[in-house]
């Protein structure tokens, strides 16, 4: 007789597991989230129910279910797995069968890797086959509440350069510009002897000098 894990032990599993790879690559812990696992797990049983897998397989997207849930994000990211196997499933093995396959996988190892992720939702659900057979969808988000918004400000002589993370930008003279981010950026300027910074919410940076000897001045929210 083929061996059935516990579904909800499972889930369990799945986030603990992402935890641990999270820790050995330096970021923090996400945390589940009851509007994300409802979500999750409405999907895998949609997708076991309907004989179908894709992202958009109920025609809606991934940020969509979320907000059905009334879960107001920042950022999301979704991955599916479907599990095989006709001598079945103990709970630990579904798991980390689960969590491997993403590993192994760029796309879905990126999503469980997102610095800027800080809580999760996992769903898992049976599919109708004459073998085992197992749907999952693990969820990964930052609350709306979680953005950060702060400015910058050239107070020099001519254009200001600078880079967030792997992004370029280019700040006119005597200009401000409101930046909103959903993932943790280094922020650094060309010319600046300091830095790089990470932005907090309400973070105000004012940039002065010249070119090649800039001076930031960074004001902090309180």
């Amino acid at each position: 007789m083929a061996v059935l894990p516990d579904l909800p032990q499972t889930e369990i599993a799945i986030v603990e597991l992402t935890n641990a790879f999270r820790k050995e690559n330096e970021l923090g812990a996400v945390t589940s989230h009851p509007a994300l696992a409802a979500a999750a797990r409405a999907f895998a049983e949609y997708l076991a129910r309907t004989g179908t897998f894709a992202h958009e397989a109920d025609g809606r997207e991934p940020q969509q279910r979320i907000e059905a849930q009334g879960y107001r994000h920042c950022l999301v990211a979704e991955n599916l797995a479907l599990n095989l196997d006709s001598r079945g499933f103990a709970t630990a093995k579904l798991a980390r069968d689960v969590v491997e396959g993403w590993k192994d996988s760029p796309g879905h190892r990126a999503n469980m890797l997102l610095a800027g992720a800080t809580e999760i939702g996992v769903g898992v659900a049976r599919a109708p086959d004459k073998h085992p057979k197992f749907i999952s969808v693990q969820l990964l988000a930052r609350p709306e509440a979680l953005k950060v918004e702060f400015r910058i400000e050239n107070r020099t002589g001519g254009p200001v350069r600078y880079r967030m993370g792997e992004s370029a930008h280019t700040l006119p003279v005597r200009t401000t510009v409101t930046h909103t981010s959903c993932s943790p950026r280094a922020l650094a300027f060309e010319g600046a002897a300091a830095g790089p910074w990470q932005p907090a919410a309400g973070d105000r940076f004012v940039v002065r000098g010249e070119a090649r000897a800039l001076r930031v001045e960074v004001e902090r929210r309180r």
